[in-house]
């Protein structure tokens, strides 16, 4: 089965074709729209709307992030471009560590919310959630975002160091895709 998915992200688009092994996932080719939303689920539920205007079938979209306990939940619906509109992954886990300075409390979760749309309406979203706390420093090459920071109690690394495969067993994407594939099987 083709899913459409509508992400500029390219680190995004890898994750959700590692976890879709027997579903086709294609872009949809378009502009990004603007994340005016205040929750992970509003957001994407704009993204998936406007996405499906492009394409024809299923049409999914996400909004994720990181929220930091510390931090009041921050960086939330703002992970992206916590560190300006075209902040790159080292300047907003560089402003990330220095807004923690001095924390004891580093508790943190990346959340996933996905919306499912098809012939212009949300049909239904699915959410996930994986806890970990932010380290001192960065570790690892592997994953994009807040990854290299992110450590992973049960993994005894962060996402990081751990390789994408094994990452996709857990995280909160993976977590989010997996209920949408199982939601489309089923349909």
């Amino acid at each position: 089965m083709t899913v459409f998915c509508g992400t500029s992200n390219c680190g995004k688009l890898r994750e959700f074709r590692l976890a879709a092994p027997d579903f086709e996932i294609r872009p949809v080719e378009a502009a990004a729209p603007e994340e005016h939303g205040a929750t992970f689920e509003e957001n994407a539920r704009i993204k998936a709307l406007y996405y499906a205007r492009f394409a024809d079938g299923w049409v999914f979209a996400d909004d994720s992030g990181l929220e930091v306990d510390a931090l009041g939940g921050a960086p939330g619906v703002h992970s992206a471009r916590f560190a300006g509109p075209r902040a790159t992954d080292e300047a907003n886990n560089r402003l990330l560590l220095e807004r923690l300075a001095g924390a004891r409390n580093r508790s943190a979760r990346f959340v996933c919310v996905i919306a499912l749309a098809r012939g212009g309406e949300v049909i239904k979203t699915f959410r996930g959630v994986v806890n970990g706390r932010i380290l001192d420093a960065p570790r690892g090459s592997h994953g994009f975002g807040y990854d290299p920071l992110f450590f992973y109690e049960p993994f005894g690394c962060t996402f990081g160091e751990a390789p994408d495969e094994k990452k996709m067993m857990v995280s909160h994407r993976a977590q989010a895709l997996a209920e949408m594939f199982q939601y489309l099987r089923s349909q």
